[in-house]
Parts: structure tokens; sequence; C-alpha cells
């Protein structure tokens, strides 16, 4: 199997950047973190420099705020024509890419720098984790050793959780995940009152395919977001970042007793490495060109990132 390659120029469908065009698109916009929160935003393996926040975010926000105001507009005019008072609605972006690429610093990121605004301050960032289906469950399914795919989610909840976001619900339950136990935590909720803006950040959420046979969904997750963004990486950087952090969790969080996969936390840095590129082959690297990769063209906007994390060019749909 051929490497999977970035868009390039040549593609009609969007216009790219390199990394100083993009950066010249955020047309005076300031950077407002302070160097704590810059710090507080960093990832155990990706790590986010001033300049990236720079160059490659702040046009990110100048584009969201500006896709904001037009949402916010539509949506009056809609409320208008119909005589109606105008309910409001959080903006949504989607967010999406295979595991390693650093899905989860992209949305902290985004969350820190929208937050500061004054037109929308309450950005909230939720993943799609709370969504997958008890571990029990998934093993009467026999499916466990397929979580992460899309018929390891619990779909009908995260459409109703996104159709209580844009119906302006003032008060929306969601569930929470934990990555120490690997298990959704029962009866155990984020609470997310009135947001501006969510972030909602997950490895499927492009995903339109029908996962039972012979029915075809009415709602797609994707149809709920105002923006959709992609982290993408070529294969053989997200093989060798995903062995990377598995090594760095293995000195960490992985020696917690309480974590479920402490008993790999003894293995041998040999014996680790081995075990990781197993799963990444026979687990990852399968959802992701299967399941992932294939939604990618989906996405409004392409975080094109190189072999030292950074986003080295930006890829915008052109409709």
């Amino acid at each position: 199997m051929g490497e999977e390659t970035t868009h390039q120029r040549t593609s009609s469908a969007y216009q790219t950047f390199a990394r100083a065009e993009w950066s010249a698109l955020r047309a005076g916009s300031k950077l407002l973190l302070s160097d704590a929160e810059i710090d507080a935003l960093q990832g155990a393996q990706e790590q986010v420099s001033r300049a990236e926040l720079v160059e490659v975010y702040l046009p990110i926000c100048r584009l969201i705020e500006l896709r904001v105001i037009a949402s916010r507009q539509l949506r009056e005019s809609r409320d208008t024509f119909l005589g109606v008072p105008s309910t409001p609605a959080p903006y949504i972006i989607g967010l999406a890419g295979s595991v390693a690429v650093g899905k989860s610093t992209t949305a902290r990121v985004l969350q820190s720098m929208l937050s500061h605004s004054t037109e929308h301050p309450r950005v909230e960032l939720l993943t799609t984790d709370g969504f997958l289906l008890p571990n029990k469950v998934l093993e009467g399914q026999k499916i466990l050793d397929r979580k992460g795919f899309p018929e390891s989610y619990d779909l009908r909840s995260l459409l109703q959780c996104l159709m209580d976001f844009k119906a302006g619900k003032p008060v929306v339950h969601v569930p929470c995940y934990s990555h120490l136990h690997y298990d959704v935590l029962s009866g155990k909720t984020q609470k997310i009152e009135r947001p501006d803006i969510v972030i909602i950040e997950g490895l499927n959420v492009l995903q339109t395919r029908a996962l039972t046979k012979g029915r075809s969904p009415k709602w797609f997750v994707s149809d709920f977001f105002d923006l959709s963004i992609y982290v993408d990486a070529p294969l053989r950087l997200l093989r060798r970042w995903y062995v990377e952090r598995f090594l760095a969790l293995r000195a960490t969080a992985l020696r917690n007793p309480a974590s479920y996969f402490h008993r790999y936390a003894e293995l041998s840095k040999r014996d680790a490495t081995v075990f990781a590129r197993g799963i990444w082959r026979d687990i990852n690297e399968v959802n992701l060109v299967e399941n992932i990769l294939p939604t990618r063209h989906r996405a409004q906007l392409v975080l094109s990132k190189g072999a030292d994390h950074a986003v080295g060019q930006v890829s915008l749909r052109r409709f």
C-alpha cells in the first residue's frame, strides 16, 4: 500500500496554502495567550510553538470569527422570515483525523484561542470517546478489538446531543470517558450550558456510511457541523508517532495500577515497540485506511503536518 499524502495544489476542490501564505491571512490578528496558557496547551508528544500559533492558528481563528458572524446572520434572517424569536445556537466545529495525529492538542489550542473573543467567550470541547459503547456491550457484541471503529459508537445518543445543541437547549449533558479505565464512566456527564462554540473531536466524525446493512441513516454527525477540520499526516509519521506515544505512556500513565493497560508497563522497550507496532498495524491503521482517511475530502479545512508535528500547509475547500 502506497503512502497517503496530503492535498496537493492540483486538487480543484481545495485551495492549498503554504504556511507563509496562510500566515498572511491573519490580517493583523494578535495572539492573546500568555506564556503559561501556551505551556498548558502542549501535548505529550507534539509541541505547539508560538510561531505556529501565530502563523497557522490565528488565521484559522479569524476564519472562524467571520463564519460565526455569518452563521448568526443567516439564522436571524431565517427567524425573521418565519416571524419567530431568534433562538441562539452554538457554532459547531467538527475535528477529525487519525489516532496519534494530535487532534486533542489542536482542539485545545482552538478552544483556548477562540475563548479570548468577547463575541463568543464560551467555547466548549467534547470528544466522541464519551459516546463509545461501554466495554461490556462491546464485549457482548465481540467488537472490543474494534473500539474506535464506526460501529463501536452510540450514534443515536451522539446525534441527539447535536440536535439538542442546534435546538438551543440551555443545558446539554454529555457522557464522560476515562482513558485510565478505558471505558465510559457510568452515570458521569459533562454539563454544557449555553455555549457559543462547541468543538467536537473524534476519529470518525465525518463518517457517512450506514452502520446497519440495508438501513440508510437519516442524519450524519457532520450534518450538524458549521465547520469541519481534518488533521492530516503521512502514514509513516502516524505509525512512528503512535509507537512513540505508547512508549511514553509506558513510562508514565501506564505505571498507575488503576490503568486498564497497567500490565504493559513492565514490558521492555523492545517488546513494547513490537506490541505497539502490532496494535497500530492490526487496529489503528485498518481503521484509518478503511474509515477515517476516506472522509478527509469531506473536511472544509485540512491541516497537513510534517515530521516535526507542525502544520506545514493548510487546504481550504472551495465549496
